[in-house]
């Protein structure tokens, strides 16, 4: 097949010949024996010239899809073959990236010592193919597209305040007891800052809080504010993690917050994928894939 396609190509036997280094009577040979193979003419040859039939024209445009695809398939092989290697790079939301994903990007850099890693942390919706990301994290349901997206935990909300506070001003119980409380407010709801749940199944959303005397749109700025007794936040848990397991911050109201958004890793779909993104996508899963 490559033979015959060199010769379609190359417009003659011996131009074909020169491509393979053998001589035109063994690529003549070729051909003939690929027409007894097939039980029909090919090439019609003249003195002065060549031309394919009509076989030969389709039998052509399949050899050449059926040789690229031999090509990825050894190319394929070989990636897989090779180590990881070369630079890295990947899109997270600011917070999930700083309190979840950096620290563990350093694992993944200790097992593979030939790849560099640039992490860009943002809560914009990056281009993927434009600006030149081999992976992103994205938080909340997906637009359909074209990249493969694989499911992680989910980004779970906690709402916690410190035990000075508490003692002062009491355990909410239930939402509505946030009306009583100083809630303290996350721009990015809104300009007001207010809490909001679901409602009774109907799908509504219901406001249980009062206006936020505080507004901030960082959420390690509401968190400093908690520690130090201001008043009830309510953030992600990969914020507010290590201070609940301390003690710092104690977690109110578990059982009536929404369920965790989901995340996702995701990647162009490409069926010849490098060493170096094969092996980060394997590491994400297994450090982070929903289970």
């Amino acid at each position: 097949m490559e033979i015959f396609v060199a010769v379609v190509e190359a417009g003659s036997l011996s131009a074909a010949a020169e491509r393979f280094d053998i001589s035109a009577a063994m690529v003549g040979k070729h051909i003939r024996a690929l027409e007894a193979r097939l039980s029909t003419r090919l090439i019609t040859r003249t003195t002065r010239r060549q031309s394919l039939t009509e076989i030969g024209r389709q039998y052509y445009e399949q050899c050449r899809q059926i040789l690229a695809d031999v090509k990825t398939a050894e190319s394929l092989a070989e990636a897989m073959a090779a180590s990881p290697r070369g630079l890295l790079r990947v899109t997270a939301p600011l917070t999930y990236g700083v309190e979840v994903f950096a620290p563990a990007m350093t694992d993944y850099l200790s097992a593979h010592p030939d790849v560099s890693l640039e992490l860009d942390l943002s809560n914009r919706i990056t281009d993927l193919v434009n600006e030149g990301f081999d992976a992103a994290v994205r938080i909340g349901r997906l637009p359909d597209s074209s990249f493969v997206a694989r499911p992680l935990v989910p980004y779970r909300m906690r709402a916690c305040a410190s035990p000075a506070y508490l003692a002062r001003a009491g355990t909410p119980r239930t939402p509505a007891d946030l009306a009583q409380h100083e809630c303290l407010g996350f721009l990015h709801w809104g300009r007001e800052g207010a809490w909001r749940f679901d409602g009774d199944g109907d799908g509504k959303a219901v406001t249980h809080t009062r206006p936020a005397r505080f507004r901030a749109n960082n959420g390690q700025a509401l968190k400093v504010a908690a520690l130090r007794g201001f008043g009830l936040i309510m953030q992600p848990e990969a914020l507010v993690a290590k201070e609940i397991e301390s003690g710092a911050l104690i977690p109110v109201l578990d059982a009536h917050l929404p369920p965790g958004a989901p995340v996702h890793l995701i990647y162009p779909r490409d069926r010849r994928a490098t060493p170096k993104l094969t092996s980060f996508i394997d590491f994400v899963m297994e450090r982070f894939g929903a289970r």
